[in-house]
């Protein structure tokens, strides 16, 4: 993880010296002061303006009109949060005492999940085992079944060891990642770690290095290191939806193009940028992507990633409580025996 450790480190590094030197300039304490500092603040840190063609002045001509001087907080923050929803983000969030502002991501999408059928007895049912956040079976034929619901939840070395231990004998492991929607990235790539043999290229990652839209780093390499303990050679499949965002979308962009794994189910809900904050004059917080992530081959992961294979939940499958998306990555790890 050594390797994966620095690149962080580094883009934190180069976040923290940039909010040094740009967005030196302080707005006043009242509508017209916040509305300014707020544009600013995205204008010269946000970091996916070209890649969505986004024309953020026209955005802030267009809000400038609407801010008033006899605003009160609830009106301000309505127009400041309707702002920020044309950057089509969910790291993007402004924090106030009373509310958060966020971008729905998922809207119009098919969920493509259903908690219901995942507790019928053929999937969890009610004797599964749970640690950190993993709930986790070995089904009836011989496969093995996580589902992690959120990478808040942290694992250490030894959940691991003790999770792929108990699914030595297997012959195929599901983690299912949909409706998981994000947490701590070092999650993800300690759980994907556990899957590669060598050292493993799977992305990139760059700062911003001025206040220009595209003033940006070189980009730094990602790499998976293949963790000490135990690791995970058999074929696995990744389930996600378009509710598997952030970390998630992370995770999949690690295990996906490994040789043993296959993604299974509906395009992830993306969320590939490394999100800061910073704050207003009126004390309320702003979260944004600063840093944009790339696969191995330099596509941006902003919006998602595709599965390796479209699979969406059927309706006569849900009335007879069988979940399509399970049942399809079943079928591929057998016929992978």
């Amino acid at each position: 993880m050594k390797g994966k450790w620095i690149q962080w480190i580094f883009s934190i590094c180069f976040l923290i010296q940039l909010s040094g030197c740009i967005g030196e300039e302080k707005y006043a304490d009242d509508p017209e002061g916040n509305f300014r500092q707020l544009w600013k603040i995205i204008d010269e840190q946000y970091c996916f303006f070209e890649y969505k063609n986004i024309d953020w002045k026209a955005i802030g001509d267009k809000t400038a009109k609407k801010i008033k001087p006899q605003m009160d907080e609830q009106q301000l923050f309505a127009v400041l949060s309707e702002m920020l929803n044309y950057l089509q983000d969910g790291h993007v969030n402004l924090l106030s005492s009373f509310d958060q502002s966020g971008y729905d991501v998922t809207t119009n999408s098919v969920r493509n999940f259903d908690e219901n059928i995942l507790v019928d007895n053929r999937y969890l049912g009610r004797s599964y085992r749970t640690l950190s956040g993993i709930k986790y079976k070995i089904l009836n034929d011989n496969i093995g079944y996580i589902y992690y619901e959120s990478f808040q939840n942290t694992l250490d070395e030894t959940d691991l060891n003790n999770i792929l231990s108990y699914f030595s004998a297997c012959d195929g492991l599901i983690i299912d990642i949909r409706q998981n929607g994000g947490g701590n990235a070092t999650n993800s790539a300690r759980i994907a770690s556990r899957f590669v043999e060598k050292k493993t290229l799977t992305g990139y990652i760059q700062h911003k290095t001025g206040s220009g839209h595209n003033d940006f780093s070189t980009p730094y390499p990602i790499y998976l290191i293949p963790a000490g303990g135990v690791r995970w050679t058999k074929p696995v499949a990744v389930l996600t939806n378009r509710h598997s965002y952030s970390a998630a979308n992370d995770f999949v962009n690690h295990m996906k193009g490994l040789p043993n794994v296959t993604i299974i189910g509906d395009t992830t809900g993306g969320g590939g940028g490394m999100p800061f904050t910073s704050e207003l004059p009126n004390g309320w917080t702003i979260r944004f992507s600063a840093s944009p992530h790339f696969d191995d081959k330099m596509n941006h992961i902003e919006w998602g990633i595709e599965p390796d294979h479209k699979v969406n939940m059927d309706s006569k499958d849900a009335n007879k409580n069988i979940d399509t998306i399970i049942e399809a990555a079943r079928k591929r790890l057998q016929l992978e025996r």
